[in-house]
């Protein structure tokens, strides 16, 4: 009888390893986006809630749409849910500050992907693209493009998001070296295809003399190449993007658009998720620091045929 004892008492000790695995491997992780009628965020929330789930969690995607009223209340049902992590895209680097802090209150583990907050030591990480150097690289390819002199414009994303103005003051610390380009107009159309369109053709009218429309992301050079495709200057204008998205790729491709700058959002969402398993289960990230960038690359007709599938480029 001693030895049956001690058998299963060996049995159930052996066991014990893995069923610690498994409970730490147990739980919901909320994954909020910002808007996946958007192919990059879209994508962002696939690959996290893929990433999730090999890792043995149950995972949902819920999107905010940049309202932080809506983004607060998706945090209450995170909370709610008894979520073991959230992965956020904050909708506004300063108005999302409150929501993270009320998930921390609830002992849950926030990490941030694609856009910071302007506050450290809260979120426990925040995963975004290298936007100075993306914008350099992108500047770059569009002074080869359009030559070192004429006139052009800008497309500014969401002015909530640092991301818009890193990248627009990434493009102009290059464009500044040629005095001979010059800036005649700019205008805010929120990271949006259709309001990229619009304020292309308010743009057009104003300076139909234009050589390259500069943008702060692929949906809004996707929405001035239409306006300049209606108004049949395409030929004439130059366009460059930003973001890697499958359609501004199709673009690069046909010729329709200079080069993206390709931000590795399937590479970070992945990253964000396994961050968040590690600090579950050791109460660290792993991570040398809370912010931590990773790269962008130059997507131009000379290796857009690398483009293996959304946001990824192969080397």
């Amino acid at each position: 009888m001693i030895d049956k004892t001690r058998r299963i008492l060996l049995v159930a000790a052996a066991a014990l390893p893995l069923m610690a695995s498994q409970s730490w491997a147990a739980g919901l992780i909320s994954i909020i986006v910002t808007d996946p009628a958007n192919p990059y965020w879209l994508t962002e929330g696939q690959v996290a809630k893929a990433t999730a789930e090999s890792l043995g969690y149950t995972a949902n995607v819920s999107a905010h749409k940049g309202d932080t009223n809506t983004e607060s209340t998706m945090i209450d049902t995170a909370i709610t849910n008894k979520s073991v992590a959230i992965i956020l895209d904050p909708a506004n680097a300063d108005g999302s500050i409150g929501a993270v802090k009320k998930a921390i209150a609830a002992n849950i583990p926030v990490f941030l992907v694609n856009a910071e907050i302007n506050q450290d030591g809260l979120a426990k990480a925040q995963l975004v693209s290298n936007n100075a150097q993306g914008a350099a690289i992108g500047a770059q390819q569009w002074v080869e493009a359009i030559g070192d002199k004429g006139n052009y414009v800008e497309l500014f994303g969401n002015p909530a998001d640092n991301n818009a103005a890193t990248r627009s003051n990434g493009y102009e610390t290059v464009l500044t070296q040629y005095p001979d380009l010059k800036k005649v107009g700019k205008e805010v159309a929120n990271w949006d295809r259709t309001q990229g369109y619009q304020k292309m053709q308010s743009l057009l009218q104003a300076h139909p003399d234009i050589v390259g429309v500069i943008s702060g992301n692929d949906e809004m050079a996707l929405g001035a190449i239409a306006a300049l495709k209606e108004a049949g200057k395409l030929s004439q204008v130059k366009v460059g993007g930003f973001d890697g998205s499958p359609d501004a790729v199709a673009a690069v491709k046909s010729g329709e658009m200079q080069y993206t700058v390709l931000q590795p959002v399937a590479v970070f969402s992945a990253e964000a998720v396994k961050q968040a398993d590690k600090f579950i289960k050791t109460g660290s990230t792993g991570a040398a620091s809370e912010k931590q960038l990773f790269d962008c690359a130059l997507i131009t007709k000379d290796n857009v045929d690398k483009y293996t599938g959304p946001f990824t480029l192969s080397q």
